[in-house]
């Protein structure tokens, strides 16, 4: 039994939205996924970059400390060699204390250069959009 539609009162309003409105949204969406993959994009590689520059500084330390302990010993091997006495040893000493220095840089820069990572959850996430525009999200 149906009833015929009634002129003077309007159709109920569809509830869906329409196809421009679901476009605008998508683009809405697109555009602030896209924001935030670049400010995640700028923040794992301002973190990389100082890792890399405390790395690179360690390192640079280490071979200040190098080049002192090749100083060192080249003028205490030259003393010790030139007068036998006390001397030579004081130099020796210096230079086995600029040679832990050194180790220790090298060790803590090689570990720090070791550590930087670049951008990993930018890349997780940027191979996500494809899936996610197309309606994918959940199967990846």
């Amino acid at each position: 039994m149906s009833r015929p539609l009634d002129p003077a009162v309007p159709p109920p309003p569809d509830p869906r939205p329409s196809a421009g409105e679901l476009i605008s949204d998508v683009a809405a969406d697109l555009s602030t996924l896209m924001r935030q993959e670049v400010e995640l994009a700028k923040a794992e590689v301002r973190q990389s970059a100082t890792r890399a520059g405390k790395g690179a500084g360690l390192l640079a330390g280490a071979g200040v400390s190098g080049y002192t302990v090749l100083l060192f010993a080249s003028v205490a091997a030259w003393w010790g060699i030139g007068d036998t006495t006390g001397h030579g040893w004081s130099a020796l000493i210096v230079a086995a204390i600029w040679l832990i220095v050194a180790a220790v840089l090298g060790l803590m820069g090689r570990r720090e250069i070791s550590a930087v990572s670049g951008a990993p959850q930018t890349a997780q996430t940027m191979k996500k959009i494809p899936s996610a525009v197309r309606g994918n999200e959940g199967t990846s």
